[in-house]
């Protein structure tokens, strides 16, 4: 389809720095739009992100309750974290797995990524499935406090049609989840070196 999309791109023209700080960047460009006009665009530059569907032996999902400070709430979410400069996905995921919950799996699958905020971020969000988990040990960064709990498939379908479950990333993956617990979508399992 993209061969088809000129008459919707927009070509940046100039870019300016609105702040840089110790996680957020944001930008304002000039873009020339479709018809030749000019219009200015702010958003937010992200370095990319990974997140997870932990499943254990049993079929529960391994889920995650923490306070998000912009939202006020404590959000259940799936492990999730940004990419680190250089660092590939599927290490990302490894690493976030651990640090967050304490476990490592045996075999991961990617599902699809995820662009969670187009209209003022470009952040792209890789979503995986990990199975044949291992606890060891939660390693959290510095100021970070979660709580690891488990819920089956279908309670956790239910949190997120009943509106416990407000995360975005989350949500979206709660479609795969159903999809593939009900064998109509597929996942390609690797087991990595």
């Amino acid at each position: 389809m993209s061969h088809t999309d000129g008459h919707l791109r927009e070509h940046t023209v100039s870019r300016e720095e609105l702040l840089k700080g110790h996680f957020l960047h944001i930008v304002r460009e000039t873009v020339r739009l479709p018809d030749g006009g000019n219009a200015t665009r702010e958003y937010v530059l992200h370095p990319g992100a990974v997140a997870i569907v932990p499943l254990l032996d049993d079929g529960r999902i391994v889920l995650e309750r923490q306070y998000r400070h912009p939202t006020g709430k404590v959000m259940i979410e799936i492990p999730a974290g940004k990419l680190d400069p250089g660092e590939g996905a599927l290490a990302c995921a490894q690493r976030e797995l651990l640090e967050e919950t304490g476990y490592v799996a045996r075999e991961w699958a990617f599902a699809f990524t995820m662009y969670p905020t187009v209209a003022y971020s470009d952040e792209a969000i890789g979503i995986w499935f990990a199975r044949g988990l291992e606890h060891r040990g939660a390693q959290l960064d510095e100021g970070e406090f979660l709580d690891v709990i488990t819920a089956t498939p279908e309670e956790f379908l239910g949190w997120c049609r009943d509106g416990v479950v407000q995360d975005s990333k989350t949500l979206a993956s709660a479609i795969w989840v159903q999809n593939v617990a009900a064998g109509t979508w597929k996942l390609d399992w690797q087991t990595p070196a």
